[in-house]
Order: structure tokens, then C-alpha cells, then sequence
């Protein structure tokens, strides 16, 4: 029998006798013999004591995370004020309290949250994340030149606001209608009422389009004389990119902004790109304006001259200049960070020869620009300052792509790519080319997976064991779970945490009940996350520890909250969506075609069920179908999006059913209804 008092005396005679052990941080975690069950809502009390968890369970910054935090002061040259001068130009007013409430009275965002970042950093944030923390936390209402206008840190995203003849142009309209109202009454009190004349969409990532609806009840004005602008392909890619693998990113995505995480010292501190992503309502609008290709329009009497870069941070995206105002709106195409070519949430590789080459086309594209203004983070003034910038942040995806594939072309591995390319000082030294949101390391492994994809062409990759397999075989084989662990706090003590945590991780799927692994594993995550510079690094590595110690969350988002876009998602994806929800193996020998008729559409859709594979084709009623349902395009979304059951469905007046209704029942019983609450960390 596993015995949790024999094994901390095991370790206790193992380390203290057979290792010199110079940075040996108590063993507080197991001999505790109780794990933290706290509420997972994030709090910005930092219940912490210097030498035990706090509230959450999270550990101390051990010496070895002080060591090498400390060192990235010697590093970097934190002497360089000149960002938080920039943060803090023109800036106007802000709200003395910030807090926005969602529909059920949840808070959605509250920036007080966010007040212990100040001063120095605690050994538990590396210290340039916590100057990027501290530059993100500079939030209000900001003039940047006549005529333009920013808030910055009420939402994860800008709102831009331009003065047009007739009313606001509003650049990206936040995530959330909750965010978004909030903005644009703050800036109709500080800069007097105006209607809004235009939105403008740069491009089709949520935070930028989703608090539309938001605005529009700011506003004051009806809809229809608002125009709306946005690249080519913006409905499409905005609807498409959460549908078929939505659930799985929702997951995903919960670890890589730290959704269950204590807005803490030893919790989130910084999304990066802001401060964090507000889930909330969202909401788009469809284009009045759809700009293709490079072309000029006048826009409530302000002149833009829109310069398309689709395929770089986003599939949908257009950065602009405004002449008259020597202003250039750089979209998210740079910002005051490295970006991802690769998103931790899941996403397609994105294009790094194409992103440098449309960051080399802007700087001619903007050479007369004064003023540099993103929809991230803060401006930047003065040509020489503005083309230094794009510079850097052209050259660092391009020397991540190049170097990949010089050492792709020699035979590396990911891994070992990831470990061997090195930053070049110019680089490194500059902050905005820093990894606080995308890294080196998996930016390399990215563009390795473009060229290449997931086989690293050694044979034993090909057809590995499942995880949950191969982990019990390597527990077996280094002699026991309590051998492993004993091993594992070795490395730990050594601050060796990657090797500590990949040894305790086969434990871990090997018996997910272990909770000294566990607590071992999380404590390794800890140190991890509190060394790491990049945001959702830090944000993953704690997502872990808090899993391992209170389990997954019951629920990712509420998608409810998604009606808006899911009206405005093309029919034919709910149905690609549907077939890649229907179990296989379970559809084994069934048959099954079904009329799914859209009464205020107009659209009859025939979906076909064979050989466990569901097709479906816009076409006339199959005269021969199991059943037919006669549908609104509201209700579908509704049972879409799980609002309602399959059962009301059936009894509701905006339903008229031919043909099986327990044939029907029992075709929908086939799809999978996933909720993105599975493990991670565990089996």
C-alpha cells in the first residue's frame, strides 16, 4: 500500500543523504497531506505566505526560480523607459472603478483585480513579464493625435476612435457588448456625444469584432446608417474558425489566458496582449464595405488608404493609413510583443515569409507616418521610432522562419530546434520583439509543423502507445510509482523542473488517483510558470497545477453567449460540425436520411447517413427521408448550441416534424455532445 508518510521519509533519507542538496525547498507540498480546495473564481487577494502555498495551493518561487528571474534584470535593459512614456501620452481620463457584470451578474472584468502589479517583481513573475503587466495595466482614454482617440485596457483589445464628419469611426469594437458599451459611454462623457458613422473591422479575431452589439446600444443611432468595413472574407473566417474544433479550443484556450486562475501574485498577472480576455456577450455584424485589395476610401470624410495582409496574424486582415493625419494603423499585424505563429488555444500555422514580407511592405507603405497605432498596447511617435520598430518585428519572424529551416534541413527535431535557435542580440535586447505572447520555442515548432507536419520521420514516432499505455510501462520499468517520485524530487530539488515534470507525468496517466505525484507534478508546473516571460506559458503551466489540485473545470464558456455569431455562421458549417460530432462506432450499419427544411430560409438541406459517415447537400425534400423537420433557423441554432434539447425541440411550435419521430431521436442520440470539459493534465 502507497504510504504518503514512508514515502516523505524515503525522500527525506534519499536527498538530505545522497544529494548535496544546496537549494533544497522544503517539502511542504507532501508532508502537508492536504490539498487546497478553494473557490475557482479569480480574486485579486494575494493570500500568500513567503513560505508556504497560498490559498490555491500554489508553492513559493523556489531559489532556483529567484536565480534565474533575477538574472533576466541583468539581461534585458530595463533602464528603457520610453514604453511607459509612450503608455502614458495623451492620456485623458480613466474610470476610478472598472468592474463589468454579465447578464447573470457574474463579473466579467474588473481591473482592480489587477492593482497589486506594481513596483518591483515578486520572485514569482519573471520580471519582463511584469514590466509588460505594468505597461498593460495603463488604461483610460487616450488622445494619440487630432482627431484620433484609444481606449486601452478596459477589454483585451483597443477601441480606436476617429473623428469623422457625421459621427465616431470606431476601430475594433472590443470583445464583449458588455466591454464595448462600457468604452463608448466612457468616451462620449469625456469627449462629448457623437454618433457613430462607421465601424471598422480589421480583421476577423473575436476580440476585435465581438462587442459590436455593445456599441450599437451606446450609440444611440439605428444600425442601418452605420457603415460597416472590413477585409474580404471576414464573415467567413469570424463564424468559421470555433465551429468544427470549438469545444476542444474553448478548453484550450481557458489554459492559455488563465480563465480559473487567481488574478495573483502567484496566478495570472498578464494576458500579453492585455490584461485578459472578458467572456461576455458577443456579437458581429456583416460588412456594408468589404475591402479586397489594396484601395483608398473616404469614410465619413476621413481618407484611409487600406492595405491588405490576410494570412499573417489572422486569415481576414487589413491594416490602414490615414494621410491626412500622417497616422498608420498597424492593425494586429505588429504589436508591443512577439506574436504566435502557432496559438497555444489550436489554430492553422500561420505564414512567417508572409508576415515579414507585409511588415516590409508597411514600412513603405507608412514612410511618411508620424504616428504608429496597433489594435494592442500603445503608439509610437516619430518616423525613425515607428520604422525602428516594424524593422524588429519584421526581421524576428523572418530569423525564427530561417533559422527553422536551416536546422530542419540539418536534420533537427522540433525539439530540438526549439532548444538550439538563439535570438540574435539586436533582437532579444528589444522589447517588443520579446515573447510575452508568442515564444521562440514554439514559434520554431510551428514552422517546423508547416513544412513538415506532426512525424519527425524517426520510426519509433510513427506508431507510438497511447500515453496512458506507455506511461504505466515506464513507471513499471523504473521500478514503481514511489521510486519515480523519489527521483522526480531529486530533479526537482535540483530545479531541474521540465526533466522533474516529465518523469511525474508518466506516473500521473499511469494512476490519475496519486496525489503525491500529482501535488509533486503541480509544484513543478508552479516554478514553470513563474519563470516563464511569455503570458500563456505562465498561464498553461498554472492552468495545470490548479487542475491537478481541484480538476477540471465544469464548464468552459457559455454558449449562449455565442447566438449572435452562430445566426450569422453559414448553415453548411453547423452541418460539417454535426458530422464530426457523430460517434462512429456507434453509428456502425445505421442508415438514415433526414429533410432539415429552414421555413424562414427558404433552404431545404438532405443530410445522409452511411457507412458512419453523415453527408449533407443543399437540394429539394428527399420524397423517400426517414424524417423531415420544418425548422426556423433560430430554433436550429438553439438546439446547435444546446439552449434547447432535442425533446423541446420536438414540441415546439417553430417545429413541424414528418415522418420517424423515434427514428429522429435516435439519430440525434448518434451526435456527441461536447462540452470542451475533458482532463488535460491527467487521463
Amino acid at each position: 500500500m502507497f504510504n504518503k508518510k514512508n514515502l516523505s521519509a524515503q525522500i527525506q533519507n534519499v536527498i538530505y543523504n545522497k544529494i548535496k542538496l544546496k537549494k533544497h525547498l522544503p517539502l511542504a507540498i507532501i508532508a502537508s497531506g492536504s490539498l487546497f480546495l478553494a473557490a475557482c473564481g479569480p480574486s485579486s487577494d494575494d493570500k500568500t505566505s513567503s513560505t508556504g502555498p497560498d490559498e490555491y495551493g500554489f508553492t513559493p518561487a523556489s531559489e532556483y526560480t529567484l536565480e534565474s528571474n533575477n538574472a533576466v534584470l541583468e539581461e534585458l535593459p530595463f533602464e528603457n523607459k520610453q514604453d511607459f512614456s509612450d503608455a502614458n501620452r495623451g492620456f485623458i481620463a480613466t474610470l476610478p472603478e472598472y468592474v463589468v457584470k454579465y447578464t447573470d451578474g457574474s463579473t466579467i472584468m474588473d481591473l482592480s483585480d489587477y492593482d497589486f502589479i506594481e513596483g518591483d517583481a515578486p520572485g514569482s513573475v519573471n520580471p519582463s513579464l511584469w514590466r509588460q503587466a505594468k505597461l498593460n495595466n495603463i488604461n483610460g482614454l487616450f488622445k494619440v493625435t487630432d482627431g484620433i482617440y484609444q481606449v486601452r485596457g478596459f477589454d483585451l483589445a483597443n477601441m480606436t476612435v476617429i473623428e469623422g464628419k457625421k459621427g465616431w469611426i470606431i476601430v475594433d469594437p472590443l470583445t464583449t457588448s458588455e466591454t464595448a458599451k462600457k468604452a463608448l459611454d466612457f468616451v462620449n462623457e469625456q469627449l462629448g456625444f457623437r454618433p457613430v458613422s462607421t465601424i471598422v473591422f480589421t480583421h476577423s479575431h473575436m476580440d476585435h469584432f465581438g462587442g459590436v452589439n455593445g456599441l450599437l446600444a451606446a450609440a444611440g443611432n439605428d444600425v442601418a446608417n452605420i457603415e460597416v468595413v472590413a477585409p474580404g472574407g471576414f464573415m467567413e473566417e469570424a463564424t468559421n474558425e470555433n465551429i468544427i474544433a470549438g469545444p476542444a479550443m474553448s478548453k484550450r484556450a481557458s489554459y492559455m489566458y488563465g480563465n480559473l486562475l487567481p488574478r495573483s501574485e502567484r496566478g495570472h498577472v498578464d494576458a500579453g496582449l492585455g490584461k485578459a480576455v472578458p467572456f461576455g456577450t458577443f456579437s458581429i455584424l456583416a460588412p456594408t464595405l468589404t475591402v479586397n485589395t489594396d484601395e483608398t476610401h473616404t469614410i465619413d470624410g476621413v481618407e484611409f488608404e487600406f492595405h491588405i495582409v490576410s494570412g499573417t496574424e489572422a486569415p481576414s486582415e487589413f491594416t490602414f493609413y490615414l494621410p491626412k493625419m500622417k497616422a498608420y494603423c498597424g492593425a494586429e499585424m505588429v504589436s508591443k510583443t512577439m506574436h504566435n505563429l502557432y496559438t497555444l488555444r489550436g489554430a492553422h500555422v500561420r505564414d512567417a515569409v508572409l508576415w515579414s514580407k507585409s511588415i516590409d511592405e508597411a514600412i513603405e507603405e507608412q514612410k511618411d507616418a508620424e504616428i504608429y497605432f496597433g489594435t494592442h498596447h500603445w503608439p509610437v511617435w516619430g518616423q525613425d521610432n515607428i520604422n525602428e520598430f516594424l524593422v524588429s518585428q519584421r526581421d524576428t519572424y523572418k530569423y525564427i522562419h530561417d533559422q527553422s529551416v536551416r536546422m530542419i534541413n540539418n536534420g533537427l527535431t522540433p525539439k530540438e530546434i526549439a532548444e538550439e535557435i538563439e535570438m540574435p542580440p539586436a533582437l532579444s535586447n528589444t522589447f517588443s520583439s520579446r515573447g510575452y505572447y508568442g515564444t521562440v520555442k514554439h514559434n520554431a515548432k510551428a514552422i517546423y509543423q508547416g513544412y513538415l507536419g506532426w512525424y519527425d520521420a524517426n520510426p519509433v514516432n510513427l506508431d507510438p502507445l497511447p500515453e496512458y499505455e506507455s506511461a504505466a510501462k515506464y513507471v513499471k520499468l523504473m521500478g514503481g510509482a514511489d521510486a519515480v517520485i523519489i527521483n522526480a524530487q531529486a530533479a526537482y530539488d535540483e530545479g531541474e523542473y521540465r526533466w522533474s515534470a516529465e518523469l511525474l507525468n508518466h506516473v500521473v496517466f499511469a494512476d490519475a488517483d496519486n496525489k503525491d505525484a500529482k501535488e509533486l507534478l503541480a509544484s513543478n508546473y508552479d516554478q514553470l510558470g513563474y519563470q516563464a516571460e511569455s503570458a500563456p506559458w505562465r498561464d498553461v503551466y498554472l492552468s495545470g497545477a490548479y487542475e491537478l489540485r481541484h480538476g477540471a473545470a465544469d464548464k468552459v464558456i457559455d454558449l449562449a453567449s455565442m447566438k449572435v455569431i452562430m445566426l450569422e455562421t453559414p448553415v453548411d458549417k453547423f452541418f460539417e460540425s454535426m458530422a464530426a460530432r457523430l460517434n462512429g462506432p456507434e453509428a456502425f450499419g445505421e442508415e438514415f436520411t433526414l429533410n432539415i427544411n429552414f421555413t424562414d430560409l427558404d433552404k431545404n438541406y438532405v443530410l445522409e447517413l452511411e457507412n458512419a459517415v453523415l453527408r449533407h447537400k443543399l437540394a429539394p425534400k428527399d420524397k423517400t427521408a426517414d424524417a423531415t423537420m420544418n425548422i426556423t433557423h433560430d430554433l436550429f441554432v438553439d438546439l446547435v448550441i444546446g439552449v434547447a434539447g432535442v425533446s423541446e425541440v420536438l414540441t415546439s411550435d417553430d417545429l413541424s416534424l414528418e415522418g420517424s419521430k423515434l427514428g429522429l431521436i435516435s439519430f440525434f442520440a448518434l451526435l456527441d455532445q461536447p462540452e470542451g470539459v475533458f482532463n488535460i493534465v491527467t487521463p
